[in-house]
């Protein structure tokens, strides 16, 4: 088995969690970043997802597990924010991110790159695998078609006409994945996966792995959502 096939592996039927902060959020630290990544590896997690070089650096140092790497910025003229462009994903990387993710919706691209020609020059010039965000089957479908090692329902429900108030992980994207006839990609869960019980469901309905993010690691948000249940309460 090669690295590659090794790696994937590793995260089969496991727990990736997303571990990122917003800006100018009070866990917006590489240190702490790193330390979040390091509690979930000790509680279980295959794989952690990560936001931005400097946070990618400080988990590598702290924990071996695969690293999926993403670098959110926002492009003049484009709706693309996750890892948009080719020199982005070389960075992430570097950084080391054995797997970096990257938009694969049909949305317009900065710099007019198309992400077959992004795809095929990043295989040459990293080692790293390529996950694409997705947000129908329609762009998982050309994912696999054009060289990426992963497809994952993240963008489901957050993009254009698919802009959705949904707040149910979309299983059935996943069983429309695995219908397919050459379904051999993994499909990687992910999106609005709250519970231990949506976890299961995501895995059961065909993904190969499952991510979750804000119901673990982000604790600004699950405060508020308790907060607002006891004003509820009392109104």
């Amino acid at each position: 088995m090669n690295a590659s096939a090794t790696l994937t592996e590793s995260l089969r039927g496991g727990l990736i969690v997303s571990c990122q902060a917003m800006p100018s959020h009070s866990l917006d630290d590489p240190e702490i970043i790193a330390a979040l990544a390091e509690a979930v590896v000790a509680g279980g997690a295959v794989g952690i997802r990560a936001d931005a070089p400097q946070n990618i650096q400080a988990i590598r140092k702290r924990s071996k597990i695969p690293i999926i790497g993403i670098w959110k910025r926002n492009q003049k003229g484009s709706g693309v924010i996750i890892t948009p462009c080719l020199e982005d994903v070389l960075t992430v990387s570097e950084a080391g991110a054995e797997v970096v993710a990257l938009d694969a919706t049909f949305r317009h691209w900065p710099k007019k790159e198309y992400l077959e020609e992004l795809v095929q020059e990043a295989k040459a010039r990293s080692s790293a695998l390529l996950m694409a965000d997705v947000s129908n089957l329609a762009e998982g479908v050309r994912a696999t078609q054009i060289g990426f090692d992963f497809v994952a329902t993240t963008l489901s429900g957050y993009t254009g006409e698919e802009e959705s108030q949904a707040e149910e992980p979309d299983l059935s994207l996943i069983r429309q994945f695995k219908q397919l006839p050459d379904n051999s990609i993994p499909i990687i869960a992910e999106g609005r996966i709250s519970t231990p019980k949506q976890a299961a469901e995501a895995l059961r309905a065909g993904a190969f792995a499952v991510v979750v993010g804000t119901a673990i690691t982000r604790p600004q948000v699950l405060t508020e959502k308790f907060c607002a249940a006891l004003e509820e309460a009392q109104a």
